[in-house]
């Protein structure tokens, strides 16, 4: 597969085409309903893409948590799982496929990443913390939270704007990090460092800068934790974008990252090609005794932490395949060919184009909406009722509200999250999205928003309830 420029007559030179390396062996039907019937379903769902009815939906685009396809090889380990309750061979694969590849020496399985951002928020969090991380992330801000901590984003400015272009749009503001930790001795039990940053639209963080986080920390004694939770997307950004790794592996890229932090979350239901499953990696011998205490209270034993041993085998075998370089390239392809026709057509998106997913900006969709009328809510809605395309809000509703004041957080990006499932959908699917949100984009008849008639006490976007105005 090659993404090189071909010599045709005149001298003329275009991209030539390249195809998925795989081919499909299996297919699941899935329909369009009609119009009538998904006002009805969108009524039903309070106008909340998150609780229609997975049969109500087209072309599914709410996450890539959990929605890959994985491979035949992936099930063929799913027939040798080792369902021992204790000491399954099925970990001490995903054992080793985690230290091969993350580089951490402990590993402490969970039943997904939110299970592993729990068991690191209370085992290094007292109350009065400060957490730094380059910009937050929902279920891991709400863990940090929980534990008594303050989130401080200290992501760069230019990630906060949707049309700034820059290579590394994930990085950290050293001088913000540096100020934190200065302003708050003994009081940062670790700094988050995400790759790629999904809040900032997939953007990536450079080797670079992980390696200065990593030098700034360890002057201040104060550990990196890495959300890896597609860290090897991130590794194919570095291939691709900065100087020197142009000509390394992606599986090479990404060890060399990993071994700038002191352990990682990590939800192995997105890289990792699986549809359950997650991990708490470390290197320190004190935090993995207290992790493997803990994972017992919350999760199960300290060998299957909440999965079964054919999950833990399929995700072992999922780890290898998401570090080649033909898997990577195809699925950020498909990423980039979605978003290229959205810039061909004009439509506001967040640039530049990130790893999983394309991300819409509902500002420029709807510039006259105030944000408390929630309008990447209402786009979502919209981008459902024309197509049965299932996108995701992250704006206002996703950032929730300040525990201590009770407002609003009002988040500068104001996004719907087109994520692109690994493996699952051809490029005709995208073609249909785009047109779709073309559509959307075009409708002379702008919708004036949504208010909230349901809210739950925490991480609203998932069950909120909404009402059009």
């Amino acid at each position: 597969m090659s993404h090189e420029p071909i010599q045709t007559v005149g001298q003329q030179y275009r991209r030539r085409s390249w195809a998925e390396p795989y081919k499909i062996k299996m297919v699941e039907p899935i329909r369009m309903m009609s119009r009538p019937e998904r006002e009805a379903a969108m009524r039903e769902a309070g106008y909340n893409t998150f609780l229609l009815k997975s049969e109500e939906v087209y072309i599914d685009l709410l996450t890539d948590s959990g929605t890959s396809a994985m491979s035949d090889w992936q099930w063929a380990g799913m027939m040798l799982g080792d369902e021992a309750y204790a000491g399954s061979k099925n970990f001490y694969n995903l054992e080793a496929a985690v230290r091969k590849h993350y580089t951490h020496r402990h590993v402490i399985p969970t039943h997904q990443g939110r299970g592993a951002e729990h068991l690191l928020s209370q085992i290094m969090i007292k109350p009065g913390d400060v957490v730094p991380g380059n910009m937050y992330f929902t279920t891991t801000r709400f863990h940090q939270e929980h534990a008594g901590a303050s989130f401080v984003d200290v992501i760069i400015d230019e990630a906060h704007d949707p049309a700034v272009i820059l290579p590394f749009k994930g990085n950290v503001d050293l001088a913000k990090l540096e100020r934190v930790l200065t302003e708050n001795p003994g009081k940062v039990p670790y700094v988050c460092l995400a790759a790629t940053v999904n809040m900032a639209g997939g953007q990536p963080v450079s080797m670079a800068n992980a390696r200065a986080v990593k030098e700034l920390c360890s002057r201040h004694h104060v550990p990196v934790m890495c959300d890896a939770t597609r860290a090897v997307e991130n590794a194919y950004f570095i291939q691709q974008r900065e100087d020197g790794y142009k000509d390394k592996p992606v599986d090479e890229i990404l060890r060399e990252f990993c071994s700038l932090t002191d352990g990682a979350t990590m939800s192995g239901k997105k890289d990792p090609l699986v549809n359950i499953g997650g991990w708490l990696s470390v290197n320190d011998d004190k935090i993995a005794e207290q992790a493997r205490n803990l994972v017992v209270v919350y999760e199960g034993l300290h060998t299957y932490g909440g999965m079964a041993g054919r999950d833990m085998e399929a995700m072992a075998r999922g780890i290898e395949e998401a570090v080649q370089d033909d898997h990577i390239r195809a699925r950020i392809g498909q990423v980039e060919y979605l978003g290229e026709l959205l810039q061909d057509w004009g439509i506001p998106i967040v640039l530049p184009v990130g790893g999983h997913a394309i991300y819409l900006d509902a500002r420029r969709f709807y510039p006259e909406m105030p944000q408390t009328s929630f309008p990447a809510q209402t786009l979502a809605a919209e981008l459902y009722l024309d197509s049965g395309v299932r996108a995701m809000e992250r704006g206002i509703v996703s950032a929730g509200r300040n525990q201590k004041t009770g407002d609003h957080y009002y988040p500068k990006l104001e996004m719907v999250r087109l994520t692109l499932p690994r493996r699952v959908y051809t490029q005709a699917h995208m073609d249909v999205v785009a047109e779709s949100v073309q559509a959307v984009y075009q409708n002379p008849n702008k919708p004036a928003g949504m208010k909230m008639v349901y809210e739950p006490e925490a991480l609203r976007f998932f069950q909120a309830r909404f009402e059009p105005l």
